[in-house]
């Protein structure tokens, strides 16, 4: 092996990392890149760069990470477990170091060193981690970048759960509503993250002495790290942050490579991943949605006959009555004419003022209102009822499960079961002889809601509106269950490794809201059970793969 090369590759849930050493064990070429579920390409991409680098030189190879397992199999080469490979760095970079933390993408990991190696890692939830992260900053309508930004002028710090994103959406959501500063609340999900691997991987044991922290997370953002060193209480030289800690487990790989271990031209493992690689099959398929256009046609001729009756806001002469829905995502705001005509409509992403997205559609009603009309009567609904009733003064605020069944009587006056999933909320809202009979909600969980969508679309790099329309025509869409969030993850990322198309995990995914509300929220045995008059409401269902 004299001479050779050292290639360590480290596939994780969200980034694909390189690292080549040369005998002396030098760092002579890496990359970190996300790799948006298409992790073979992006590798293809990140060993090309290292060949223009290096030019076609032969090494020997060793994969780690969540995601290699099953690649470094079809590849040929050979795995071992991320935990070691970290480990293996630390003893050989910084042998002085007491106790290891590390945060990926979707894992967490503590790594003892003093009297024995003791490795804790997180099990199925990703809670606490760099996806996690990721989730949080796209609530406040950012990255993870600006939400590190935001953090460094924080004030305070609020209580909020990391132990799994959907319950800290629930904690951060109504801080959002009520105007919690953005900045206190970036410095709250890193305070969670800290205390979610604090309290869930070392479970009581003390952190003491040198602390590494390593991983993409901890190496790209200072205030998640200053917030364990704050917690921990570390000082000068106990706080261990390598300038490559985000390439540990890729050069740690790179180190467990066995003396004896087979060379390979790095063009050909180039040449590997560009003829692609078939892998094993774990997610299950189910039928497409809309098999040609005609059904799918005919699917919007119907639905497009339950329309709202308008009126022209321009000319209109009379009372007019304002409803304000403050949702935990958007802000809806209509104005009604006597005659139950809708004159105006107002629909907005919060993006973390509830207050400032009111404020611009009050602002645009005053523009709008001819001479000869005149609000009424006002009255707020939802998340932000009594913060909007308060900041403009209005008439009423209502229960938000009776504005649904008023909106949903104007419509069917013989409606029994109104479902409404929104962005963080789902309602199932059971009418019998006219009074509400029963009202089931989603407890804790928000998974199968419009946020959990609009996540996983951005999270593919799109937009939810496009993301919808993929789904439309998958021919295949994935079985990814009903499950949490954050175990979701882990399916879709599998089906991705699978070859899955956005297509078939936005079908998969519209499949799994149906089956997430109509399970675990109502927990029918029998579909027949909702009722003959059905009603959906809520931005979800303009969602037309969710609909179907």
């Amino acid at each position: 092996m004299t001479g050779t090369y050292r290639l360590g590759i480290d596939i994780g849930s969200t980034t694909v990392k390189v690292a080549i050493l040369d005998q002396e064990k030098n760092l002579l070429f890496s990359d970190y890149r996300r790799h948006f579920a298409n992790i073979q390409e992006t590798l293809a991409d990140l060993l090309e760069e290292a060949k223009e680098a290096l030019g076609d030189c032969s090494l020997t190879c060793m994969v780690t990470g969540s995601g290699g397992l099953s690649l470094a199999k079809h590849m040929g080469q050979p795995f071992c477990q991320e935990v070691v490979a970290v480990a293996n760095s630390l003893k050989e970079f910084y042998p002085k170091t007491d106790v290891a933390i590390e945060l990926g993408g979707e894992d967490a990991k503590i790594i003892y060193f003093k009297g024995g190696i003791d490795q804790r890692m997180n099990g199925i939830c990703a809670g606490g981690t760099g996806s996690f992260i990721d989730q949080m900053a796209s609530l406040l309508d950012t990255d993870a970048s600006g939400l590190n930004e935001l953090a460094k002028n924080f004030q305070m710090i609020y209580p909020i759960a990391a132990r799994c994103g959907v319950f800290a959406k629930t904690d951060i959501q109504p801080l959002i509503n009520e105007g919690a500063a953005r900045e206190d609340l970036a410095a709250s999900i890193f305070q969670a993250v800290c205390n979610q691997t604090i309290s869930g991987l070392a479970q009581g044991k003390p952190i003491r002495g040198n602390v590494a922290f390593l991983g993409g997370p901890l190496h790209f953002m200072s205030e998640l790290r200053n917030s364990f060193i704050r917690t921990l209480k570390l000082e000068g030289d106990a706080i261990i942050n390598p300038d490559n800690s985000h390439l540990f487990a890729a050069m740690g790989s790179a180190l467990s490579i066995e003396e004896n271990a087979k060379e390979v031209p790095l063009a050909s493992l180039v040449k590997s991943l560009r003829a692609g690689i078939e892998m094993d099959s774990e997610i299950k398929r189910m039928d497409c949605l809309f098999e040609k256009e005609e059904d799918y046609q005919s699917f919007i001729a119907r639905h497009d006959k339950a329309k709202v009756p308008t009126g022209d806001l321009s000319n209109y002469k009379g009372k007019i009555f304002l409803g304000i829905d403050a949702g935990s995502t958007t802000t809806k705001v209509a104005l009604i004419s006597e005659e139950g005509e809708l004159l105006y409509t107002f629909y907005s992403g919060n993006e973390g003022s509830p207050i400032a997205t009111a404020i611009r559609a009050m602002k645009e009603i005053k523009e709008k209102l001819p001479e000869g009309a005149e609000i009424s009567y006002s009255c707020s609904t939802g998340y932000g009822e009594a913060l909007l009733k308060s900041a403009f003064q209005l008439d009423e605020g209502e229960v938000e499960t009776i504005a649904h069944y008023y909106a949903a009587s104007f419509f069917e006056p013989d409606v029994d079961c109104i479902l409404d999933i929104g962005g963080q909320d789902m309602k199932c809202i059971h009418i019998k002889d006219g009074t509400v009979d029963n009202v089931q909600l989603n407890e804790a969980c928000s998974s199968g809601c419009g946020s959990f969508l609009e996540t996983f679309a951005k999270s593919l790099g799109y937009n939810v509106i496009d993301f919808s329309q993929e789904a439309l025509f998958a021919e295949t869409p994935t079985d990814l269950g009903s499950r949490c969030t954050v175990f979701m993850n882990s399916n879709v990322k599998q089906a991705q490794k699978e070859g899955a198309t956005v297509a078939d995990i936005s079908a998969g995914l519209a499949y799994s809201v149906v089956k997430n509300a109509l399970y675990k929220v109502i927990k029918v045995t029998n579909p027949k059970e909702l009722g003959k008059h059905i009603v959906v409401q809520g931005g979800t269902f303009y969602n037309n793969a969710v609909l179907r």
